[in-house]
């Protein structure tokens, strides 16, 4: 059995048949360890679903400094939404952290989806918002919270992303030094 299938017995009230529909309409997509799935100036054309491991949205700047603006950790959906949903050249990047086992659908492939199985489109409703709102959380607390109570935070909300994920990920996601992490990370 699928995470995807798991996931849409958890959060929706689908039937069987649909769930196997939406199921077969995403494609198991092989990836490499630390594979780059997009590049910045690409158009998004595909949501991601990953099955195991985990996938950064990140953006480089002028100097090549990455900086890792979103997670998709198993069992959830995600992609560079902004391109996704415009149509777009991506300001962002997508990359494979580690090893990870990911399904894909097209943003032509989602559309038609949603003729097949109508109650997709409040799924993926549901799955932006979430995106938002963690956006939000995000800004916020880079803004309002020093890097001790945002790794205070981020330990408490996502204990397995320190066990998952390299420092340098998890300090860019962070919005901080790979050293200041480290700092953090022995003041326990």
């Amino acid at each position: 059995m699928s995470l995807l299938a798991e996931t849409l017995r958890k959060r929706t009230t689908l039937s069987e048949r649909k769930i196997k529909t939406i199921v077969a309409a995403y494609q198991p997509f092989a990836t490499k360890r630390n594979q780059v799935l997009l590049r910045k100036g690409d158009i998004a054309n595909h949501l991601y679903f990953v099955e195991k491991g985990c996938l950064r949205v990140f953006i480089t700047d002028e100097s090549g400094n990455q900086f890792t603006r979103f997670l998709i950790e198993e069992g959830m959906d995600g992609t560079a939404f902004p391109s996704f949903i415009q149509r777009k050249p991506s300001s962002a990047s997508i990359q494979c952290v580690g090893k990870c086992e990911v399904l894909r659908i097209t943003y032509a492939e989602r559309e038609k989806l949603y003729n097949a199985v109508p109650e997709m489109e409040k799924y993926y409703r549901k799955i932006i918002e979430l995106a938002y709102v963690d956006a939000i959380h995000r800004i916020e607390s880079l803004i309002a919270m020093s890097a001790q109570e945002r790794y205070q935070l981020l330990l408490k909300e996502k204990p397995k992303l320190f066990q998952q994920l390299p420092a340098n990920v998890i300090a860019e996601y962070m919005g901080i030094s790979k050293e200041t992490l480290s700092r953090l990370k022995s003041k326990k």
